[in-house]
């Protein structure tokens, strides 16, 4: 059986001039069975061109904040790190994947991204922008552990993979998306309301989620394995 080519967008130091990866997201991909490909963040159109050609579905990892002019926000005195040139790219990316209908699977910050490539808007931090109780929603525990819930919504692409309308999910984010990009729909909530998982309503695969289900898959959670088995069969489906 082919194994289609899954492009992974790396981090960055900045400083040091490195790129990086968490190794579970590529273990994720692997063990579903996708082949792994880092992209460099790059503006030359041919290039970005050349490497869509190849690629046969997008996964948009975690990772620093994202640039809250892009939103039409000035930065929030709670904002992180930002790195504008993976923004950007990233961007560029989200948009050529769904001209071509090509899957894409979104994990926390890549969620954001999605959110905001569409057209949407965030919370630059969700403990000083809602005024409710929050979860913890940057866990202190291990990060495979999962340690809250999300409701999920009964007709969702993500209630079709999981087949749960509730799973238990980690938490490591002080963002979240907050108004929603153009073709998006909620497809899960944490008790608090926060918007944990988004998805397209036009397109068969596109996926973002809040939380880190790279890591509790490489660990044996159900749930998170059949997210990213799903996400394969659709990017095998999408080269053929």
């Amino acid at each position: 059986m082919m194994k289609p080519i899954i492009g992974i967008v790396p981090a960055i130091d900045e400083e040091k001039g490195i790129y990086f990866i968490n190794e579970d997201n590529v273990t994720a991909i692997e063990k579903a069975g996708g082949t792994p490909l880092l992209i460099p963040y790059m503006s030359n159109k041919q290039k970005i061109k050349k490497i869509i050609k190849i690629v046969d579905g997008i996964y948009l990892t975690g990772g620093d904040d994202i640039d809250p002019t892009l939103f039409g926000e000035e930065p929030h005195p709670h904002l992180g790190v930002i790195t504008r040139g993976r923004d950007d790219f990233e961007i560029i990316l989200i948009k050529k994947f769904i001209k071509l209908n090509k899957p894409i699977l979104a994990v926390c910050r890549g969620s954001q991204i999605l959110n905001i490539a569409l057209g949407g808007t965030m919370y630059q931090d969700i403990y000083e922008q809602i005024n409710t109780n929050l979860l913890q929603h940057s866990q202190k525990a291990v990060k495979h552990h999962p340690s809250h819930y999300v409701n999920v919504e009964k007709e969702s692409l993500l209630y079709k993979l999981v087949g749960e309308t509730k799973i238990k999910v980690n938490s490591r984010h002080h963002q979240a998306n907050r108004k929603l990009g153009k073709g998006l729909t909620v497809s899960g909530r944490a008790n608090d309301g926060i918007i944990e998982a988004v998805e397209s309503k036009i397109h068969p695969f596109i996926l973002g989620l809040q939380w880190h289900p790279e890591n509790m898959a490489v660990k044996g959670d159900e749930p998170s394995i059949k997210i990213y088995e799903g996400f394969i069969s659709a990017c095998r489906k999408s080269s053929l």
